[in-house]
């Protein structure tokens, strides 16, 4: 230390029981304390040094540090200095110069990764919710379901199987997404007073992303198809690309959704007929190589799946009723009332499983007999009971009703591969 107009500069080292603490940031800082002395006036600096303090206690003796303090090293890592310091040349400073810098790029490379993480977690979430989870749930178990009833023996789960298995469920699912995605394009304003949470109607995706997403899935739907080359999943395919395109897109002699009628044939044609056959035959024909003749469990699921695809048809336009009304959408819930249609859906879908308890008491099979007799007058149990607590005022009350309704649609394709 110099006295009168003299000026010094030391370090103060923490003491050896010092243990530095971890921020919230996760990146660990040690504070050197400066002290300066310029006269009876005291001023001190804290320098942020990156996990430095273990190195330095370890090589360096205390008094070296006292010996001399880079001004070029301070001003490298942003320290306020209120006076002038001399220059001198600290070579143990010199070397931590860098640890400022790369700590302030750490942060900053966090930041930036952070904010890479939450804008790609949105737009994924987004997606999901444009695919409509729970068509595509529908779709997978639809399609596996089927897929299982030409099995005839455990030989026949071969990975032969499994790949045709795949090369069906994946230009499905595509063209699942582009059904349910050109009808978001064409029910934006509708969608806005329904479901606002969907993506396009709250503006998370662009009318531009959205018609890519469609058109690419098509594309891809199409392409694979093509390549495996089975007239039935090509059939399914298209079949479901047309339907799907006149009940949505505004055109002239299009829009089918406007008419009540045309609205369910779409939906019964694709899920209840297009679906039970057409990858009933992908499998049965094309994969196993076998004779195109149809079994007991496919008949039973078609015209079981026409009783609840009907059912869904109905039931999925009694929340939209205010939407539908306001923008000129005569579905049966707009023209017989709200209650009249819900009523009409739980009488059809327990005449489906009065029908189904039947066919499995007739089954020759003991083990099919219990299956699907009981699983088919549990399922009609809990239905009927939850129909009976519904509040038809509510909204909310009734969209959970219509996704317990898609449950019990699951339920049903996890039965039908035991109807022999």
């Amino acid at each position: 230390m110099g006295g009168g107009g003299t000026q010094a500069f030391s370090l103060v080292l923490p003491s050896p029981s010092y243990r530095p603490q971890e921020p919230a940031g996760g990146l660990l800082v040690e504070e050197m304390r400066f002290r300066t002395t310029h006269g009876r006036g005291v001023r001190s600096f804290q320098v942020p040094v990156s996990r430095m303090y273990n190195n330095i206690l370890n090589r360096y003796h205390a008094k070296q540090w006292s010996r001399c303090c880079s001004q070029e090293f301070l001003a490298k890592t942003s320290i306020e200095k209120t006076e002038k310091l001399p220059t001198r040349q600290c070579r143990l400073l010199k070397k931590y110069r860098l640890s400022a810098t790369i700590e302030k790029d750490y942060i900053s490379r966090n930041a930036d990764a952070g904010k890479f993480r939450t804008w790609l977690l949105q737009k994924l979430n987004a997606f999901y919710l444009f695919s409509r989870p729970h068509t595509i749930i529908g779709t997978v178990v639809g399609i596996t379901s089927v897929s299982l009833l030409p099995v005839e023996t455990i030989a026949d789960l071969s990975l032969t199987f499994w790949m045709g298995l795949l090369k069906a469920l994946i230009p499905g699912l595509l063209m699942n997404i582009y059904v349910v995605g050109v009808n978001q394009l064409f029910d934006v304003d509708i969608d806005k007073v329904n479901k606002p949470n969907l993506p396009l109607a709250s503006g998370e995706f662009s009318m531009g992303t959205g018609v890519a997403l469609v058109v690419l899935s098509s594309l891809m739907s199409f392409a694979m198809g093509f390549m495996f080359q089975s007239p039935p999943l090509m059939s399914a395919l298209l079949i479901s690309f047309l339907l799907g395109s006149a009940y949505s897109i505004e055109l002239p002699l299009l829009r089918w959704k406007r008419n009540a009628f045309l609205a369910a044939t779409c939906i019964l044609i694709v899920r209840a007929i297009v679906v039970q056959l057409a990858f009933f035959m992908h499998i049965q024909k094309y994969v196993f190589g076998r004779p195109a003749v149809l079994t007991k469990s496919v008949v039973f699921a078609t015209v079981f799946m026409c009783f609840f695809t009907a059912v869904i048809a109905l039931f999925k336009d009694i929340p939209d009723v205010d939407g539908d009304r306001y923008f000129g959408i005569q579905s049966f819930s707009v023209s017989l009332g709200p209650e009249r249609v819900f009523w009409l859906c739980i009488n059809l879908l327990l005449l489906a499983y009065g029908s189904a308890v039947v066919v499995g008491a007739s089954s020759e099979f003991l083990y099919s007999k219990l299956l699907i007799v009981l699983g088919h007058f549990t399922l009609a149990s809990i239905l009927w009971f939850r129909a009976r607590s519904i509040d038809l005022t509510n909204k909310a009350s009734i969209t959970s009703f219509y996704m317990f309704i898609w449950k019990l649609f699951y339920a049903e394709y996890l039965l039908i591969p035991f109807v022999r």
